[in-house]
């Protein structure tokens, strides 16, 4: 991915609130657009790059849960 479109999306979305953040995802998978994805991973690579192994352990569950159904 472009590093200018990373940081533009993380500037984009730097001090919104809990209530924005989540608007702005909840927006983004309620399109289905394509030309969201970039952005959610941009978001999820933030989350990532902060949890503890045992949230990412969490996550990875969630994730493998989902991918089953």
């Amino acid at each position: 991915m472009n590093l200018n479109l990373r940081n533009a999306i993380i500037h984009n979305v730097t001090g919104n609130s809990q209530q924005e953040l989540e608007a702005t995802i909840v927006d983004a998978i309620q399109s289905g657009e394509e030309k969201m994805l970039p952005g959610l991973g941009v978001l999820f690579e933030l989350i990532w790059q902060k949890a503890s192994d045992d949230e990412k352990h969490e996550m990875l569950g969630l994730l493998e849960t989902a991918l089953k159904h």
